[in-house]
């Protein structure tokens, strides 16, 4: 099992020291659709050093319609030029026909909602030449349909072929939001479809949780983790930070605490 965190030009410094424990590297595709021939550069220099993924956060898989063709283009050349091993993005949309909403939404479990997003999956797969891993994301509300949230992501991952890159604290933080048992939502995901792990720690104001990428990761989602390796065959934990970045001491000791999830595994 690989362990690595989210690329950030905030952290270029300390990844390109060869920081101890970490071996891979998650590019988010957006940050690079303008960087030229100096990003491609970039994305071959850290091929060369540490694997790959690609993680996209706009192509809106759970919009009616066609893909953006131009967003799709941009994230086909980000993916050619780093070569990952898989690519990944959420199961939500970012945009409706108005325009684009600037952040990620919920779709809801409904069997028109899996037509949309596994055509669009395995669109975006066959593009770009990779395996697609899907996101769950945290949402301040919970669509009710026929169909669990668990039931379906095992059925959209059926339908599209993909696997789950499965972000702990987002499930925790729902599970807090939303009050119901993680280890229960987790032991109903089939597990052969969990890929990839996303970790970061959460705030909390008042009663409500949040995913703003900004703090340690906290000892009761290390618990959660290693439930899901416990259950799961993971092949990559990531470290995810985009906010009030650390040093370099204290992401060695974020790393860490990823580090010994997978050598307990």
């Amino acid at each position: 099992m690989k362990i690595g965190l989210g690329y950030r030009r905030e952290l270029s410094a300390w990844i390109d020291s060869g920081p101890p424990g970490v071996s891979c590297l998650e590019i988010t595709a957006e940050h690079f659709y303008e960087s030229g021939e100096a990003g491609r550069e970039r994305l071959g220099q850290l091929r060369g050093r540490f694997q790959l993924y690609v993680h996209g956060l706009g192509l809106s898989l759970g919009t009616p319609g066609p893909l953006d063709p131009e967003r799709m283009e941009q994230f086909a050349r980000v993916s050619a030029a780093a070569d990952p091993a898989w690519i990944s993005e959420h199961v939500a949309f970012t945009r409706t026909s108005e325009g684009d909403l600037g952040h990620l939404n919920p779709v809801p479990p409904t069997k028109e909602s899996l037509a949309i997003l596994a055509g669009h999956a395995r669109e975006v797969s066959a593009r770009c030449g990779k395996p697609l891993l899907l996101e769950n994301i945290t949402s301040h509300f919970r669509w009710e349909g026929k169909l669990t949230e668990t039931s379906f992501l095992n059925e959209l991952c059926a339908r599209s072929g993909c696997g789950l890159l499965l972000d702990v604290t987002n499930l925790y933080i729902n599970s807090r939001n939303h009050h119901f048992d993680a280890l229960q939502w987790l032991h109903e995901i089939d597990p052969r479809h969990i890929v990839e792990l996303h970790l970061v720690g959460y705030s909390q104001a008042g009663e409500r949780y949040f995913d703003d990428h900004a703090q340690p990761v906290q000892g009761e989602l290390l618990e959660l983790a290693r439930e899901v390796l416990a259950h799961a065959p993971v092949r990559a934990i990531i470290l995810e930070r985009d906010e009030d970045f650390p040093g370099p001491e204290a992401m060695a000791v974020e790393i860490s605490k990823l580090t010994a999830l997978g050598e307990r595994n």
